[in-house]
């Protein structure tokens, strides 16, 4: 049985972690969405606002909240339960995104995967932290820090005494992407340091993306196959404090223009049959890299063989299995490349010619 993907998507109050998942919601191309939102007091308001989507990619039903407080603190009574609730039922999903608060640590929820009863059922597709990049850039970490911390006082189980900073620290340390949002709100050079900075203080391969109003396009954000659970210890968590609340709610940029999907682009890279597997996916991979793409997949006509070779890379990572005969299809190869808008598609295109 194929284990159902579950993207985490962590970050501090205001960063636009709602905005993004209802940009999701409105742009799934059918794909369907279960959200499991780590509601926490008086702020429970996006359960509301994300109920109104209410097309067939995500009823209401699809959407749960847990009202128990912080994530990371109830687990096993509110979060387990929650989850084979979703796993129950007899029209499954093709994908479960959970949003947690950005004061909660997102390293035992990701542990929590590997219990007993979720462990055969669901994967950890990825770990997104959505950062606000203008108050990032300004050395804050929220746009609104007396928010942040008012929230922190409305439990009585959470620890007062850790700095914004260390769990800052945490959500990067988790981090399979980082979505630098408001990125609109700075200029390039300042964008292009940040982006730098935050690749820096991050794991390997770690993918930073930037964009504003939360649209970011469906593939890029799902699809990651990382299987967060079994790569814990890379995850390093600063501290070990398991009492740390919060809820990420209040989206005060609305800005009136939209550029939708501006800030990335995609296109299809059409070459003839590759007769090297190995030294194909080697140059896809050095090509990934050199370029800074941040999905490629498609598929490869290989010399000698009936099945087509599905390629499929997130970041410099590439995963190839032989999926079905061609048929009737021409015998080619098509890559779709994804990246951030300005790829040097030239390039990239003789760069995979072999």
């Amino acid at each position: 049985m194929q284990k159902i993907p579950a993207t985490v998507v962590t970050g501090f109050l205001g960063a636009g972690k709602t905005t993004l998942i209802r940009h999701m919601l409105e742009n799934a191309n059918g794909k369907r969405i279960a959200l499991i939102i780590n509601e926490f007091g008086d702020l429970g308001v996006d359960g509301d606002i994300l109920k109104g989507c209410g097309d067939e990619t995500c009823t209401e039903d699809d959407i749960m909240e847990l009202s128990n407080g912080c994530i990371c603190c109830t687990v096993a009574d509110d979060f387990i339960p929650t989850m084979a609730k979703l796993l129950d039922r007899d029209v499954k999903p093709d994908h479960i995104v959970i949003e947690t608060s950005g004061l909660a640590l997102p390293q035992p929820l990701i542990r929590a995967f590997n219990w007993p009863d979720i462990s055969t059922k669901v994967t950890v597709d990825g770990v997104v932290t959505v950062v606000d990049g203008k108050a990032v850039s300004e050395g804050r970490f929220a746009h609104n820090v007396a928010a942040v911390d008012a929230q922190r006082k409305q439990d009585d189980n959470l620890d007062h005494e850790t700095p914004l900073s260390e769990l800052f620290e945490d959500q990067i340390a988790c981090a399979d992407m980082i979505v630098v949002n408001k990125s609109d709100l700075l200029g390039d050079a300042e964008t292009d340091a940040l982006v730098s900075k935050l690749k820096a203080d991050s794991r390997d391969g770690v993918q930073v993306v930037r964009t504003s109003m939360g649209k970011l396009p469906v593939d890029v954000l799902l699809g990651q196959g990382i299987g967060a659970e079994a790569d814990l210890e890379a995850r390093h968590e600063v501290h070990h404090h398991h009492h740390d609340h919060d809820d990420d709610h209040h989206d005060d940029h609305h800005h009136a223009h939209d550029h939708s999907h501006d800030d990335f682009q995609s296109f299809v890279v059409t070459l003839g049959e590759i007769t090297d597997q190995k030294a194909f996916a080697a140059q896809v991979a050095d090509v990934i890299r050199a370029h800074d793409i941040l999905r490629l997949k498609g598929f490869a006509a290989i010399e000698g063989k009936p099945l087509r070779l599905t390629l499929q890379a997130v970041g410099p990572r590439v995963d190839t299995y032989y999926d079905r005969p061609f048929g009737a299809d021409p015998r080619e190869t098509r890559l779709v490349v994804i990246g951030q808008a300005g790829l040097d598609q030239a390039a990239i295109e003789a760069a995979l010619q072999v």
